[in-house]
Protein backbone atom coordinates (compact mmCIF):
# COMPACT_ATOMS: atom_id res chain seq x y z
CA UNK A 1 0.00 0.00 0.00
CA UNK A 2 2.37 2.85 1.09
CA UNK A 3 5.43 2.52 -1.18
CA UNK A 4 7.91 5.10 0.61
CA UNK A 5 8.25 8.13 2.63
CA UNK A 6 7.80 10.72 -0.66
CA UNK A 7 8.51 13.86 1.76
CA UNK A 8 8.36 15.91 4.39
CA UNK A 9 6.59 19.35 4.62
CA UNK A 10 8.14 21.93 6.07
CA UNK A 11 6.13 25.38 6.96
CA UNK A 12 8.54 28.33 6.95
CA UNK A 13 8.12 31.89 6.57
CA UNK A 14 10.24 32.60 4.14
CA UNK A 15 12.05 30.44 1.67
CA UNK A 16 14.71 33.66 0.93
CA UNK A 17 15.39 33.31 4.62
CA UNK A 18 15.30 29.48 5.21
CA UNK A 19 17.24 27.95 1.91
CA UNK A 20 20.41 28.90 2.90
CA UNK A 21 20.53 26.50 5.71
CA UNK A 22 19.12 23.62 3.73
CA UNK A 23 21.30 24.14 0.93
CA UNK A 24 25.04 25.72 2.52
CA UNK A 25 25.04 24.80 5.78
CA UNK A 26 23.65 20.58 5.18
CA UNK A 27 24.57 20.60 1.42
CA UNK A 28 20.81 19.48 0.04
CA UNK A 29 20.32 20.01 -3.47
CA UNK A 30 18.03 22.30 -4.16
CA UNK A 31 15.83 20.36 -7.07
CA UNK A 32 13.43 23.61 -7.93
CA UNK A 33 10.48 26.04 -6.75
CA UNK A 34 7.20 26.49 -7.92
CA UNK A 35 4.46 28.18 -6.85
CA UNK A 36 1.04 26.37 -6.21
CA UNK A 37 -1.53 28.78 -6.31
CA UNK A 38 -4.76 26.77 -5.34
CA UNK A 39 -2.77 25.51 -2.33
CA UNK A 40 -1.35 29.64 -1.69
CA UNK A 41 2.33 28.90 -0.85
CA UNK A 42 5.90 28.67 -2.79
CA UNK A 43 7.27 25.61 -2.29
CA UNK A 44 10.80 24.59 -2.65
CA UNK A 45 12.20 20.90 -3.15
CA UNK A 46 15.36 19.80 -1.56
CA UNK A 47 16.93 16.30 -2.36
CA UNK A 48 17.49 14.42 1.50
CA UNK A 49 18.90 10.77 0.14
CA UNK A 50 15.80 9.01 -0.74
CA UNK A 51 13.49 11.53 0.32
CA UNK A 52 12.25 15.00 -0.43
CA UNK A 53 12.01 17.83 2.04
CA UNK A 54 9.55 20.09 0.98
CA UNK A 55 9.61 23.64 2.15
CA UNK A 56 6.09 25.48 2.70
CA UNK A 57 6.06 29.18 2.32
CA UNK A 58 2.56 30.77 2.42
CA UNK A 59 1.78 33.79 -0.19
CA UNK A 60 -1.51 34.77 1.68
CA UNK A 61 -2.32 35.17 5.22
CA UNK A 62 -5.45 33.09 4.31
CA UNK A 63 -2.91 29.62 3.15
CA UNK A 64 -3.25 27.03 5.40
CA UNK A 65 0.28 27.11 5.98
CA UNK A 66 0.35 30.83 7.13
CA UNK A 67 -2.61 29.70 9.73
CA UNK A 68 -0.21 26.36 10.55
CA UNK A 69 2.85 29.40 10.90
CA UNK A 70 0.38 31.34 13.14
CA UNK A 71 -0.80 28.91 15.57
CA UNK A 72 2.18 26.65 16.13
CA UNK A 73 5.36 28.39 14.61
CA UNK A 74 7.68 26.87 11.79
CA UNK A 75 8.43 23.89 11.11
CA UNK A 76 7.11 19.84 10.47
CA UNK A 77 3.62 20.11 8.87
CA UNK A 78 3.19 16.62 7.41
CA UNK A 79 4.54 13.31 6.32
CA UNK A 80 4.12 12.13 2.79
CA UNK A 81 3.44 8.75 1.63
CA UNK A 82 4.15 7.95 -1.90
CA UNK A 83 1.20 5.80 -2.78
CA UNK A 84 -0.70 3.92 -5.95
CA UNK A 85 -3.89 4.25 -6.98
CA UNK A 86 -4.73 7.53 -4.52
CA UNK A 87 -8.53 6.95 -4.57
CA UNK A 88 -8.47 3.38 -3.77
CA UNK A 89 -6.44 4.48 -0.66
CA UNK A 90 -8.79 6.83 0.28
CA UNK A 91 -11.23 4.27 0.30
CA UNK A 92 -9.62 2.07 2.33
CA UNK A 93 -8.91 4.57 4.82
CA UNK A 94 -12.10 5.56 4.91
CA UNK A 95 -13.42 2.14 5.24
CA UNK A 96 -10.73 1.84 8.53
CA UNK A 97 -12.90 4.75 10.19
CA UNK A 98 -10.09 7.30 8.85
CA UNK A 99 -11.15 10.74 8.31
CA UNK A 100 -9.93 12.28 5.20
CA UNK A 101 -9.58 15.79 4.39
CA UNK A 102 -9.81 14.94 1.04
CA UNK A 103 -12.48 12.58 0.29
CA UNK A 104 -11.34 12.92 -3.68
CA UNK A 105 -7.61 13.59 -4.78
CA UNK A 106 -6.52 17.10 -5.46
CA UNK A 107 -3.83 18.66 -7.14
CA UNK A 108 -0.22 19.52 -5.61
CA UNK A 109 2.82 20.56 -6.12
CA UNK A 110 4.80 18.63 -8.68
CA UNK A 111 1.57 17.68 -10.28
CA UNK A 112 0.81 15.00 -7.71
CA UNK A 113 -2.88 13.63 -6.72
CA UNK A 114 -2.98 14.12 -2.98
CA UNK A 115 -5.27 14.03 0.03
CA UNK A 116 -4.57 14.64 3.76
CA UNK A 117 -5.94 12.35 6.20
CA UNK A 118 -7.22 14.46 9.81
CA UNK A 119 -4.46 14.53 12.23
CA UNK A 120 -7.87 13.56 14.92
CA UNK A 121 -7.64 9.87 13.13
CA UNK A 122 -3.51 9.79 13.09
CA UNK A 123 -2.64 10.56 16.36
CA UNK A 124 -2.14 13.81 15.92
CA UNK A 125 0.34 13.49 12.89
CA UNK A 126 -1.05 15.12 9.23
CA UNK A 127 -0.50 12.60 6.57
CA UNK A 128 -0.47 13.48 2.95
CA UNK A 129 -1.17 10.23 0.66
CA UNK A 130 0.97 11.37 -2.74
CA UNK A 131 1.05 9.68 -6.11
CA UNK A 132 2.74 10.83 -8.60
CA UNK A 133 1.69 9.86 -12.15
CA UNK A 134 4.06 8.46 -14.50
CA UNK A 135 7.20 9.73 -12.16
CA UNK A 136 9.49 7.50 -10.52
CA UNK A 137 10.86 8.92 -7.36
Amino acid sequence: MIKKVDHIGIAVKSLECTLPFYTDVLMLPLLGIEEVETQLVRVAFLQAGGTKLELLEPTSNESAIAKFIEKRGEGIHHVALGVESIKERISEMREKGIRMIDEEPRTGAGGANIAFMHPKSSSGVLFELCEKKGLKG
